[in-house]
């Protein structure tokens, strides 16, 4: 005998669940559906692109950094309209060689986002390189006096003398530590960098460059603290008054630990960027300037950048000292 099929009424608090998870499925999938929404807006033009004959075949090319309404990652840099260098968006700044000497250049850059969006190509810079110096091995003499002043807790303001060169002095170069981060005309005894960080120390120093692309010896340091930002307390945990001299097999360390409400017992010290060693001072850490003889095997002549960073009483490393770069003897 055949019977009709039973149908069982579910609970009302299990109509209720399957009612609620329904509802949440349908609300991820307008929600992933929202956030995969094509990105079609392209990044701000990039501003203030300068562009320096830095020798008789290379031009140092630099911008302000692009917005965007997710994010900028990378830009374009093109020559009379075809393109020569990507870079990510970190940077702001590339050598463009490969050039003829005495020849006219026009130069425009793009920022690009992660969609592949390409802002406006920015104005284009017109540079003329410089005649070859042919034989000049030559580099010109050290900027002398460099001197500089925070210009807030983002930039600061360099000068220097002009450095003498028998063929000309073509740019100079600001590194900073062992980075270069910016180039101005040989003509120029001055330079504003920017896009530094608040509460910061920085060490810089300004190279001359010849057309043959020969460097001068790095200049004087100059050593500046951006000012801490607004709402921020905490003074600087980065050691002071770092010197460092080199003598046959050996290079000495002099600096003012920094004041952190207890001894310093130790200090992490880096060699060219590189954590080298710790250096521990045991029950008496020293109360005023420490003293640190390092022993060195390496070749006379090999450069050394040296910095420095305290272990705070609350276990974690503090700011880093300005650095240092000495010869080893």
């Amino acid at each position: 005998m055949h019977r009709p099929p039973t149908f069982v009424t579910p609970p009302r608090s299990a109509v209720l669940l399957l009612t609620a998870l329904t509802t949440l499925a349908a609300l991820a999938t307008l929600t992933a559906c929202a956030g995969d929404a094509e990105d079609d807006k392209p990044p701000s033009t990039p501003s203030g692109v300068t562009a320096q004959a830095a020798s008789a075949t290379s031009v140092h090319v630099m911008w302000d950094r692009s917005f965007d309404n997710k994010a900028v990652t990378g830009y374009e840099v093109y020559r009379k309209g075809t393109k020569v260098k990507s870079l990510p968006g970190s940077k702001h700044m590339v050598d463009v060689d490969g050039l003829a000497p005495r020849t006219a250049y026009s130069f425009t850059v793009r920022a690009r986002d992660a969609a592949g969006n390409l802002s406006a190509p920015s104005a284009p810079i017109s540079v003329t390189t410089p005649a070859p110096a042919p034989d000049d091995r030559r580099a010109p003499s050290r900027p002398a006096k460099v001197k500089g002043r925070t210009d807030g807790g983002t930039a600061v303001t360099l000068t220097w003398e002009r450095a003498d060169d028998d063929t000309g002095v073509t740019s100079y170069d600001i590194y900073q530590e062992d980075s270069r981060i910016h180039s101005v005309s040989g003509t120029e005894t001055g330079a504003r960098v920017t896009g530094l960080r608040p509460g910061t120390v920085y060490t810089f120093t300004v190279r001359a460059r010849d057309a043959a692309d020969n460097s001068s010896p790095d200049s004087n340091p100059v050593d500046l603290t951006t000012p801490a930002a607004p709402g921020d307390s905490g003074g600087s945990t980065a050691p002071t008054d770092l010197e460092a001299s080199a003598r046959k097999g050996a290079v000495e360390l002099r600096w003012t630990p920094p004041r952190t409400g207890a001894p310093v017992k130790e200090h992490q010290l880096y060699l060219n960027g590189r954590l080298a060693t710790t250096i521990v001072w045991g029950a008496e850490p020293p109360a005023g300037t420490a003293v640190y003889t390092m022993t060195v095997t390496d070749e006379p002549g090999t450069r050394y950048s040296i910095k420095l960073r305290a272990k705070l009483p609350d276990g974690k490393w503090g700011d880093f000292s300005a650095q240092r770069t000495v010869v080893v003897r």
